[in-house]
């Protein structure tokens, strides 16, 4: 029992040993799984072992073939590098490793590819509009072409697709193509061809696909060729003649000038659209033929030009009618052509004068009149002499003389509701029969005339226009236009119209004047007074206060419409005058201002003295200077009471005074402000009987009595004075006088 057991036990370690070895040695290939190599590349197969020191490495094909590669061993990796790869390289290959009594062998298939370049796209000729083309797509040099698929595509459109499935006899590199047919349109300009090639084989899918974009040049071959010619196809000798051709097409045809020879051969001319041809001569005569080219084609269009001889012609310039304004210069130009030597002449069609001067040089002749004057108004000839031929032109020299705009005058100021006149002159006009004139107000004729009244003789004439019409308010902003047309239809660079305008500004006369008095026009003296005065009109009027005087003058005081008095005196009393005034007339206004004062500067006077003889006369004379007047009360002052004398202006005349005149007078003035009173004493002496008696005696008595009586009269006066009242009213007086 114990010897099965060492046998079993050894035959066991045994097994343990060869399990053992068999687990640690190993053997790998890379790449693990089967390659796909592109024709040309380089490949390399990479056979390692795990498990062993110094393994030995073989390499052989699975069908004994030559391995086509280079082998390197070192170590425990071995490698197989077939470069560059060729169809001999397509097989199966056997890595086979030997570790002492232990060998390992592990296999990989290598495939082989070739898809190089992009596909190549062929197109069988220009695509023209509805004419067929092919388009081809060749994929070359591609192997396995059984795995290959091409699809020809026109922008996301299909137009064919092909599978290669036939069978390959022989491993080589083959060029397959794929074919298409199709009518180009002009929806095709600028479309896409696409040629998508995919190599079905085990590789990334940017390697097994390849694609190649064409973009289609559309042409339409050159068609509806147009020809125009300028200015005809019939010419004259010396003429020029411009012809410019046209053609449609795609792309731009370009343009051909040629001329058809006699035997139908074409003389190229140019190649530019546009031919010109000057100075053309009778052989120029033929068929001109346009031909537009293009890449797919041509269009061709003949025209027939017929040059004719040149006849010899005669033109005069400016022509055949000038008008002409007086003053100015005009030159006539009589010119030939056909004609290399003419002769000129140059006359009237009545003979008269020319007035001018005349130059010739070559085949033109000129006539210049300067300045031009009534005696050039004529129609003048010329005649051309050539050879054997005589041709004759002529121009009518029509005058006309409209150097100014209208003058515009108006009778005076505008002022609304009042006539105003307008007259409208032309001054210096020739021929006044052909003028005609209009004044507008705005846009509304107010008068129009026409001068057609035959003229006798030629000068020059003021044309005139006159009106007469009311302007109101509602004119103020319009334009007064004075219009003159001169009716001659020569005229072009000179005016046949002229005009002056002149805005209307229509005035109202002053009117309404007022004024406003504050606060009273009757007032104290010391106080203070405004006067404001306004007045309506159109402009606004220029207020002008015065202050009239006792002569009846105005004395200027402002000229705004307040007048303000401040401290106001006596002798501010008076008659205010406002004044509102402007071109269209006055309005005045007037207020008399009063300044009341209380009586004062009183003066009591006896003319010619306060001592008269008896029969002498004597004026009591009494003056006040208060305002308003008021009565002034002259009296005569008694103890049995007071006498009113009846006065005049203040003044009481005393004819042939007597003895019982004699005494006090008194003078009184009273108003709402005050009173004011003054006295005189009137002393009256009798006269002497007789001169001639005189004695000593008597003038000692005369001379003491002289000095007692007028002693004994101041007694009196003070006593008397003493009861006399102080004062005296107005009222009783004038009581006492009724």
């Amino acid at each position: 029992m114990p010897g099965k057991m060492v046998v079993i036990s050894g035959a066991s370690h045994l097994l343990w040993m060869v399990f053992a070895a068999s687990q640690a040695f190993k053997i790998e290939i890379l790449p693990e799984s089967p390659i796909m190599a592109q024709i040309g590349a380089s490949v390399s197969l990479t056979c390692s072992t795990t498990g062993c020191e110094s393994p030995s490495f073989s390499w052989r094909t699975q069908i004994d073939s030559p391995l086509n590669g280079k082998v390197r061993s070192a170590g425990t990796t071995s490698t197989l590098t077939m470069d560059p790869v060729s169809f001999g390289n397509e097989h199966s290959y056997l890595c086979t490793a030997t570790c002492g009594a232990a060998k390992a062998e592990r296999g990989i298939k290598v495939h082989l590819y070739s898809f190089p370049k992009d596909p190549e796209i062929h197109l069988s000729g220009p695509l023209e509009v509805g004419q067929q083309v092919t388009a081809t797509c060749l994929v070359p040099d591609v192997y396995p072409f059984d795995r290959l698929e091409v699809a020809l595509l026109k922008d996301n459109h299909l137009l064919k697709n092909q599978e290669f499935l036939e069978p390959m006899e022989t491993k080589s590199l083959e060029t397959k193509s794929l074919e298409v047919t199709f009518t180009p349109t002009s929806g095709d300009i600028e479309t896409v061809l696409v040629c998508r090639a995919t190599l079905h084989i085990d590789v990334d899918e940017e390697l097994r696909e390849r694609e190649t974009t064409k973009e289609l040049q559309v042409y339409i071959s050159p068609k509806n060729t147009t020809v125009s010619v300028s200015p005809s196809t019939r010419l004259q000798e010396g003429g020029s003649v411009t012809m410019t051709c046209a053609s449609e097409g795609l792309p731009a045809p370009q343009i051909f000038w040629s001329k058809k020879l006699e035997h139908g051969a074409l003389q190229p001319l140019s190649g530019n659209a546009t031919l010109t041809l000057i100075a053309m001569r009778k052989e120029d005569s033929g068929i001109y033929v346009c031909a537009g080219v293009n890449l797919v084609g041509q269009d061709m269009k003949e025209v027939e030009l017929l040059v004719q001889e040149k006849p010899f012609t005669v033109e005069i310039s400016p022509g055949p009618q000038v008008a002409a304004e007086l003053g100015d210069s005009v030159m006539l130009t009589c010119g030939v052509r056909g004609c290399e030597s003419p002769s000129f002449s140059w006359r009237t069609q009545i003979d008269s004068p020319l007035s001018g001067k005349v130059r010739s040089a070559g085949t033109t002749s000129t006539l210049t009149l300067s300045p031009v004057s009534f005696e050039n108004e004529h129609y003048y000839l010329c005649t051309v002499t050539c050879g054997r031929k005589k041709l004759e032109k002529g121009i009518k020299v029509d005058l006309y003389s409209f150097p100014r705009d209208p003058e515009m005058e108006v009778s005076g100021t505008l002022v609304s509701g009042s006539p105003v006149t307008v007259r409208c002159q032309v001054p210096d006009v020739y021929p006044l029969d052909r003028l005609e004139m209009q004044l507008l107000k705005g846009e509304s004729i107010m008068k129009n005339k026409n001068f057609l009244e035959d003229v006798d003789k030629k000068s020059l004439e003021t044309g005139s226009l006159e009106m007469t019409f009311i302007p109101t308010t509602e004119d103020s902003g319009k334009v007064l236009v004075c219009q003159a047309q001169l009716h001659i239809d020569e005229l072009e660079s000179e005016p046949k119209q002229r005009q002056s305008t002149q805005t209307l500004h229509v005035d109202i006369a002053p009117r309404n004047a007022t004024i406003l008095v504050s606060p009273s026009s009757t007032l104290e003296e010391g106080r203070s007074v405004t006067m404001t005065c306004s007045s309506d009109g159109l402009p606004a009027l220029r207020i002008r206060w015065s202050r009239q005087l006792k002569n009846g003058h105005l004395q200027f005081l402002s000229e705004n419409t307040t007048l303000t008095l401040t401290s106001t005196k006596r002798e501010d009393s008076g008659i205010y005058v406002c004044e509102g005034s402007s071109q269209a007339g006055i309005s005045r206004k007037e207020v008399e201002l009063i300044i009341r004062v209380a009586p004062k500067d009183m003066q009591l006077t006896a003319s010619p003295s306060e001592n008269v003889k008896e029969g002498d006369t004597v004026i009591i004379s009494c003056t006040c200077g208060n305002f308003p007047k008021t009565w002034i009360i002259l009296k005569k002052k008694a103890e049995t009471g007071d006498t009113v004398l009846k006065s005049i202006d203040g003044a009481y005349t005393i004819h042939k005074a007597q003895l019982e005149d004699a005494g006090v007078y008194e003078c009184e003035s009273k108003n709402e402000l005050g009173s004011l009173s003054r006295r005189i004493t009137l002393d009256v002496k009798g006269r002497e009987s007789d001169k001639d008696y005189f004695s000593p005696g008597l003038l000692v008595l005369y001379c003491v009595s002289s000095l007692i009586i007028p002693a004994i009269g101041m007694i009196i006066y003070f006593a008397r004075k003493a009861n006399m009242k102080g004062s005296y009213s107005l009222v009783e007086a004038q009581k006492s006088k009724v």
